[in-house]
């Protein structure tokens, strides 16, 4: 294995308990765990805001104690006016406090979300460059389930919970034996709580990842529906899509029927919790234990004592499903790293050398490319050829540090081009993938590369140099016709003009072009010939590969790869000769 491993932890094998106060444990640094750990400040306020919240409900257990102590004994109208505006003032200032805790985890998820968003939005783009397509958007859905949950009633149950022994001890307080019921009743709910986290998470974890692989394999489905319908694989890719389907919803049956079996003997419980604390009550007030005033004071604090347990049983999967995408986004970030800051270069002359490179695509058991050496000085044309799987296209992502090598290296200028910043290299840089993809939005916006900085006049410019100027004025909204979601708007051939014109904008240094005749009539054809002959002539180094000779007209010099080697490298006319020739051989011998 030539290649670094690129598989991910699998999230059941990261530990699956979250402490409130240690959420991260011993999960490594990333953006993500670097913004909670700086959103502990906040997170500290929300528990202050707790701790008063939970203060101030006392008052309900005292007005009622007070109501049956002097109220009734004393049928004081004034004394009652009096408790009663006081209770509904800390009420009010409760609920205000409530409001600020509330805030406060809005307010942190919408900075987490900033300051994690865009590196999530980065690391999804390496992940799929890496060779892992099939996470597609579910990190940033992963992140909004994540920052619900931080910032939901759930989560805020959660800074309840320390201040469950305080009610317990005040009813220890108020009479022993309440204490102790109410003490068991807790450790019964937490003991049913945690029985249902064992005895769901497995199916959940099974079916949320049988519905992830379903959505990838429709995604993947839809994006090829032309292939599936023309070929009839519409049925088949159901079965398949079905198989996915049916793993989800049995598993999501079995963690229901679990979570309601539980959900019904928890709620059982705290009905016999509640019932034994209003019969002991009352038998100690007919003892003349306690007061009358008691028992409906050691109701409300049992109550709201268990209160936080009872919430965080009925809201158990929303927990689960945000601890979830914590885990996969912390899985995501375990492979990226952001390149460092790079010093500013000037903008390139176009020297481009390729010095002993060799390269393994992610994932795979064997160098594609052993070896690979070459120069293209400024202004020069190379044309790349070889059968197919010899290793081209991965050369062409090379070249543009799409990717980077094993080992060796790519320079533009003695630069290396994986490290180059990233933005600063783009603007020197064209590129023209095989597939040509065109993004949701105009065409001006897809040629200008959706950068704000760029004028109309670049644009118009990189659309008459790539010859489709005229073809874009006879569509109904000219340069502002809307694309929708591939660009489908456009035929293969047109789509591929304006990716050769997004490709020239800013008339770069070097352009590489994968295959950009594939989808051409000759009038494209003619179109880009035309095109590279002007670039060339402004000074570009220029990079084409393809099957197609006619192209390469202008090239000064030729590259033939095979089985990931350089066989041939040198000026055009001794490479196509030495290429031609055999070809010519073979044909004359095949047809003695």
């Amino acid at each position: 294995m030539v290649a670094a491993s690129n598989d991910r932890e699998h999230p059941r094998n990261i530990p699956a308990r979250m402490n409130i106060f240690n959420p991260l444990g011993d999960q490594p640094d990333n953006p993500l765990t670097r913004s909670i750990k700086e959103g502990y400040t906040p997170l500290w306020f929300a528990f202050g805001f707790s701790l008063a919240s939970n203060l101030l409900y006392m008052a309900m257990p005292l007005y009622t104690f007070q109501i049956y102590g002097r109220v009734l004994a004393s049928y004081s109208v004034p004394t009652l006016l009096v408790i009663t505006f006081a209770v509904l003032a800390a009420f009010v200032v409760s609920g205000l406090i409530d409001d600020y805790r509330a805030r406060v985890m809005v307010n942190f998820g919408v900075v987490m979300d900033q300051r994690v968003s865009g590196k999530v939005f980065s690391a999804l783009f390496d992940g799929v460059v890496r060779g892992n397509p099939s996470m597609r958007s579910q990190a940033l859905r992963d992140l909004d389930s994540f920052r619900q949950m931080l910032t939901g009633p759930a989560f805020g149950s959660l800074f309840d919970l320390p201040w469950m022994p305080v009610f317990i001890i005040v009813l220890f307080i108020i009479d022993p034996l309440i204490g102790v019921v109410t003490l068991m009743g807790a450790v019964i709910l937490i003991g049913i709580t945690i029985a249902q986290d064992r005895a769901t998470r497995p199916a959940l974890r099974d079916a949320n990842d049988a519905a992830l692989r379903s959505y990838a394999f429709t995604d993947a489905a839809l994006r090829n529906g032309e292939v599936v319908r023309a070929m009839g694989m519409v049925e088949p890719l159901g079965q398949r899509w079905a198989a996915f389907r049916s793993i989800t919803m049995e598993r999501s049956a079995v963690a229901s029927e679990r979570a309601s079996a539980l959900s019904n003997v928890s709620k059982f419980a705290r009905q016999a919790i509640q019932v034994l604390i209003i019969g002991i009550g009352a038998y100690l007030v007919v003892k003349g234990q306690i007061h009358s005033g008691l028992l409906f004071a050691n109701m409300i604090l049992a109550a709201r004592a268990l209160q936080p347990i009872e919430r965080l049983v009925g809201s158990w999967d929303g927990l689960n499903q945000g601890y979830r995408s914590y885990v996969r986004l912390t899985a995501l970030f375990k492979d990226w790293k952001p390149l460092p800051p790079a010093t500013s270069l000037p903008t390139p002359i176009g020297q481009l050398s390729v010095e002993g490179v060799n390269f393994a695509p992610p994932g795979a058991n064997r160098f594609v490319l052993q070896g690979v050496s070459l120069k293209v000085e400024p202004g020069e044309m190379l044309g790349i050829i070889g059968p197919s799987g010899a290793g081209k296209s991965s050369l062409a992502r090379l070249l543009v540090g799409i990717w980077q090598p094993n080992s060796g290296a790519v320079r533009l200028d003695g630069a290396d081009v994986y490290s180059w910043d990233r933005v600063e290299f783009g603007k020197h840089v064209g590129y023209l993938p095989q597939d040509t993809e065109l993004f949701s939005g105009s065409i001006r916006d897809n040629i200008a590369r959706f950068r704000p900085d760029v004028d109309d006049e670049a644009v118009v410019w990189a659309a008459q140099t790539a010859g489709v100027h005229q073809l874009i004025l006879r569509l109904p909204n000219g340069y502002d016709t809307e694309l929708g979601e591939g660009g489908h708007v456009l035929s293969a051939g047109q789509r591929q003009r304006v990716g050769l014109a997004r490709a020239v904008l800013g008339a770069p240094r070097l352009l590489v072009l994968d295959e950009p005749n594939a989808a051409l009539d000759a009038e494209g054809e003619d179109a880009l010939v035309n095109a590279l002959d002007a670039l060339k002539a402004g000074g570009a180094t220029i990079v084409i590969v393809s099957h197609k000779p006619s192209v390469f007209r202008s090239a000064d010099k030729m590259l033939l790869l095979r089985d990931g080697r350089v066989e041939l490298f040198g000026p055009r006319d001794q490479v196509m000769a030495r290429v031609v020739q055999p070809a010519a051989v073979q044909k004359i011998e095949a047809s003695r």
